[in-house]
């Protein structure tokens, strides 16, 4: 299956500009797109609360998607990274038309997934050294951070972390990341999070509709 994919930031931006760019893209290598992928939504939402996460999961072994750029993936080299390892691992191609990326299972792939791996792991030092900063201006303008004298569930591992996840949240870092930068399980992380009015629900997700 090729599917064709397709982001714009607000309402005002047109999808016709970067579905043209696939078609022409398309019609000169002699495919077919079977199904389209259009929302519009800020790049900066974690992939989950995207239609491209509905695609991500849906897609199999030797699917290939299409997209103008990869800018349309996501904001940060984060997520992008993210999302282009994922479709690696379930041996699904990308390839954008501008930048001229071509995700696959050539050894120029294998190269990328590595710079790929690095890259994510490099974005994850970033991001915790942004944190320990972040804390440490608190620190100096006075704030008290950690677990309250006498508070219970003592034993909690996140107990004092919860002014970390904030400025992580206020970053637009999602749940999956924050629980990998404190070596925990999502699903302890966002327990955690709710038990202490921290956890945002998401948004209800938009059922995908692929358009033949």
């Amino acid at each position: 299956m090729t599917y064709g994919y397709i982001r714009v930031s607000t309402d005002k931006q047109t999808v016709e500009n970067q579905r043209f760019e696939i078609l022409r893209f398309c019609e000169s290598n002699a495919l077919t797109v079977d199904g389209w992928i259009e929302e519009t939504i800020s790049g900066t939402k974690a992939p989950d609360k995207r239609k491209l996460g509905a695609l991500l999961k849906d897609v199999h072994e030797g699917d290939l998607i299409l997209c103008a750029e990869l800018s349309r993936l996501g904001r940060s080299l984060f997520m992008i990274m993210e999302i282009l390892s994922e479709c690696m691992r379930k041996g699904v191609r990308v390839w954008t038309i501008k930048d001229n990326y071509r995700l696959g299972e050539d050894i120029q792939s294998k190269v990328l997934a590595f710079a790929f791996g690095l890259s994510a792991e490099i974005e994850r030092d970033l991001i915790s050294q942004r944190t320990k900063e972040a804390l440490d201006r608190k620190r100096a303008e006075g704030v008290r951070l950690g677990r309250p004298a006498g508070a219970l569930n003592k034993s909690v591992k996140l107990t004092g972390k919860e002014e970390a996840i904030r400025i992580l949240r206020a970053e637009g870092t999602n749940w999956a990341q924050i629980a990998r930068l404190l070596h925990v399980d999502r699903s302890t992380l966002v327990r955690f999070a709710q038990s202490r009015g921290l956890y945002e629900p998401p948004a209800v997700r938009e059922k995908v509709s692929y358009i033949a």
